[in-house]
C-alpha cells in the first residue's frame, strides 16, 4: 500500500507483521494502545522514537485494512 510509506512488512521483523520504518513496533501495538485509552502524546513519551505521523499512519493503516476484512462478531447473523 503505497499510500502508507512509514508501514513496512519483512518476515524478519516481527514475523512480518506491518510494522513502523522497519522497527519492531507493529501496527497492532499501536491500535492495541490507542484502544486502550492512550494518546498520541502519551505514546510518544512512553515510545520517544516513535513520530506523531507514524502513529497517525498506524492507525489509518488499521482502519484500511479493517474495512477490507469481514470477521464474525458477537450478535452479528
Amino acid at each position: 500500500m503505497s499510500e502508507f510509506p512509514r508501514i513496512t512488512r519483512d518476515p524478519k521483523v516481527m514475523g512480518g507483521k506491518p510494522c513502523i520504518r522497519g522497527m519492531r513496533v507493529t501496527v497492532g501495538m499501536i491500535a492495541g494502545q490507542i484502544a486502550s485509552g492512550t494518546s498520541i502524546e502519551e505514546m510518544i513519551e512512553h515510545f520517544p522514537y516513535l513520530e506523531r505521523e507514524d502513529i497517525l499512519e498506524a492507525i489509518g493503516y488499521a482502519g484500511a485494512v479493517a474495512s477490507n476484512s469481514e470477521y464474525d462478531l458477537a450478535g452479528s447473523n
